[in-house]
């Protein structure tokens, strides 16, 4: 993997140094006695595509024509195919040798472009860290539970660590995955209901060890109907919802909560279009929560916490794993101290309890 650093302030004097790291495809090729860098051949490659000329190699590697030359020459003795062609007034071009070899490298980097954004982000926080003494706020991409926001905003307080901070973007569940796997989060909070993120399909099932990635179990929460108080329409099953004049009010699409909820509907054969308010979106579940306890609809599927603080009753469906992910090369105290809070309060908060280790 071929690393570079741009833009690197190195006044030790500055707080506010600028730090850019870019990754790149690297390796080497190998034939015979001869190994040749992937990424002078992508230096190359790009150059004579870009500027149809020799000089044009011999510019972007501060070389002069001949050095450059002397460089190309020695890749095609060693790659035993002529990489280049000089046409009278047309310049240069790649042969078709050439180009099917620029082609090559050009889908690899572009395979492992999500992958190196992710890790982009993990060197350029353990950088920072190393340079200044403080690697600066994580992103966390996480679908919303009441807990893990309360845990960020109080709880992480005495927890060693937790003065870097981490930045909390709220969406449903399959965004903040994606968003970790394209290198746009540091973390992603996710819940695939009772299903394991393997089961789960994508893109949870791109979580795993193989991909460069840590899973921290970090509780269980216990989800259910959220109903006004008292349950004034006898609601007991999922077919209860159906009932004639009764308002139903749901989780945005891509939410995890919305996810378990179209899975129970289908493997009850009920219809989304008999479920009245189905159509009506709220994106937390205290918004959820907060409709019904305001009288605007009689049910919604949350969790129990939610229904506790406003007073709602609670018809349990079942247990899930909340996740958090990151890049296992990513070391950060403010996310050891956000995953040591978080299970500590799960302990000892009624509608959460302990989940497994790491994973």
């Amino acid at each position: 993997m071929n690393d570079s650093y741009d833009a690197i302030n190195m006044n030790h004097a500055s707080d506010e140094a600028a730090i850019s790291v870019v990754l790149g495809l690297g390796g080497t090729i190998r034939i015979g006695a001869s190994a040749l860098a992937v990424s002078d051949l992508t230096v190359m490659f790009d150059a004579i595509t870009r500027t149809g000329s020799v000089q044009g190699f011999a510019d972007a590697l501060g070389l002069s024509y001949r050095a450059a030359w002397a460089r190309l020459q020695a890749y095609e003795t060693a790659l035993g195919r002529p990489l280049v062609r000089k046409t009278r007034g047309h310049g240069t071009a790649l042969t078709e040798f050439g180009a099917a070899l620029a082609e090559a490298f050009t889908a690899a980097a572009t395979t492992l472009e999500a992958g190196l954004g992710r890790e982009t982000r993990a060197v350029e926080h353990r950088l920072r860290r190393l340079m200044s003494g403080g690697a600066g706020a994580l992103t966390l991409a996480a679908s919303h539970d009441p807990l893990l926001v309360e845990v960020l905003a109080e709880a992480m307080g005495g927890e060693p660590g937790a003065e870097t901070g981490i930045e909390l973007s709220v969406t449903g569940s399959s965004a903040a995955v994606q968003r970790l796997l394209d290198g746009g989060a540091d973390a992603a909070g996710f819940h695939c209901g009772a299903l394991t993120p393997e089961a789960a399909g994508a893109p949870f099932s791109a979580i795993h060890a193989g991909a460069g990635l840590v899973l921290h179990p970090l509780f269980e929460r216990e989800q259910g109907l959220l109903l006004a108080p008292g349950n004034p329409r006898g609601i007991r099953t999922l077919a209860d919802l159906t009932g004639p004049g009764l308002r139903y009010v749901n989780r945005q699409k891509g939410s995890g909560t919305r996810d378990w909820f179209d899975r129970m509907l289908a493997q009850a054969g009920l219809p989304a279009a008999a479920i009245h308010g189905y159509s009506v979106e709220e994106f937390t579940h205290q918004a959820v929560a907060a409709v019904i306890a305001c009288g605007a609809a009689d049910a919604g599927l949350g969790v129990r916490a939610a229904a506790d603080r406003l007073g709602l009753d609670f018809l349990s469906v079942g247990w899930e794993t909340y996740y958090l992910a990151a890049s296992r090369s990513l070391t950060s105290p403010a996310l050891d101290a956000l995953v040591a809070a978080a299970r500590r309060c799960a302990s000892c908060t009624p509608g959460y309890r302990a989940a497994a280790a790491d994973l």
